[in-house]
């Protein structure tokens, strides 16, 4: 697992956390972040993550280990005295308040002069384009209104570390989408630090410097979005993240950076070895659908071509989606840009299909 070579502005030390003093929910958890990332936090339900951010936030105890922020341990300073921005899926809004009163709320709890809240409060709701709803009450915003006004509530007071747990899950698909390109942009504009939770793929790769995949307490693997993609490091990783082609096998001869894989079907593939160092040991090797193509006249000699059977073919706008019988199995896919004068293939049809060795990653079998 690679650090930051910044000093930890957030650190977690060995922590632990057990609710009933049996089961360990979060299991010895050392992570660091420099001041200004954003890293998100991603995984299935009941992986962790979230019981980190609460951790952090306060509302949760750790059951071993400390947390630091700023290089200061937190583990007994109660949530209102971390000076931390905290926006939830629910959002959170009084509802008797209006928008002004909500962002000027925990400002009035730090005691702040009331020319000074109305300042903050103003800017901070122009920063979310919500300038002109400050009288209104919650119940009169959309979704995204209102999940804007929580940004800013969360922003207002100008913390130097945000938490989101599962922000714009309550959002619609396009409007999720263009909000997490604004948190983005506030992110980079602003300089803050940004813990965000989610168990959306598609939105920690979007929107992060550095995603933690959770699974059972433990981070699986913690890298910027492309390496995580491109280079997983375990079975859990690449089937998590994005979609994956997984085809079983056994190694056969391995190198440095070369293994030779039998497939139960007996075809020899080549990969590189990830999480397997011996002969006879098995393999689930990984490739992503975009990387591989059927075999045009000058594909590079140095691909791998295999036999495949056409068992569905499904038109996705800007996108084809073939689903292909290899190697045994019906689920093996190949995505393919929508290029004019694209052949659509015909179930049954059965044809070569290639793909680099670099881009098939030989790893653990689970």
């Amino acid at each position: 697992m690679t650090e930051p070579a910044d000093p930890p502005f957030v650190e977690f030390d060995r922590v632990q956390k057990s609710y009933d003093g049996e089961t360990l929910v979060v299991k010895d958890l050392n992570l660091q972040m420099p001041k200004g990332e954003f890293l998100t936090m991603l995984g299935p339900s009941g992986s962790g993550k979230t019981t980190c951010l609460m951790m952090l936030a306060g509302f949760e105890t750790a059951t071993h280990g400390d947390i630091r922020l700023d290089g200061k341990p937190i583990n007994n300073i109660p949530p209102h005295k971390r000076g931390i921005g905290m926006v939830f899926q629910n959002y959170a809004l009084f509802p008797h308040m209006t928008v002004a009163e909500n962002l000027a709320f925990p400002l009035e709890v730090r005691g702040e002069a009331k020319t000074d809240r109305e300042a903050r409060v103003h800017t901070a709701l122009e920063m979310v384009q919500m300038g002109d709803f400050g009288a209104r009450r919650p119940a009169q915003l959309s979704g995204g209104q209102r999940q804007r006004v929580a940004l800013a509530r969360a922003l207002v007071f100008e913390p130097e570390l945000v938490l989101m747990d599962e922000p714009l899950g309550a959002l619609d698909k396009q409007l999720r989408e263009h909000m997490q390109f604004e948190i983005k942009h506030l992110h980079e504009k602003l300089g803050i630090t940004v813990v965000y939770v989610t168990h959306d793929q598609t939105e920690a790769l979007t929107m992060s410097d550095r995603v933690a995949v959770f699974n059972d307490g433990v981070i699986q693997q913690l890298a910027p979005p492309d390496e995580l993609y491109e280079r997983p490091q375990n079975s859990f990783v690449a089937g998590f993240i994005g979609e994956n082609n997984r085809l079983e096998g056994k190694i056969e001869g391995i190198e440095a950076d070369k293994a030779v894989v039998r497939l139960k079907t007996g075809e020899l593939i080549d990969a590189t070895p990830v999480n397997v160092t011996s002969v006879g040991q098995e393999t689930l090797v990984s490739i992503r659908p975009e990387r591989v193509e059927f075999k045009p006249e000058n594909f590079d000699e140095g691909a791998h071509t295999i036999e495949a059977e056409v068992l569905e073919f499904i038109y996705m706008g800007d996108s084809f989606r073939t689903r292909l019988r290899v190697a045994g199995h019906d689920d093996f896919v190949m995505k393919s840009r929508n290029m004019l004068g694209q052949e659509r293939l015909q179930p049954g049809r059965k044809l070569p299909i290639s793909w680099h060795p670099q881009d098939a990653r030989a790893l653990d079998a689970m």
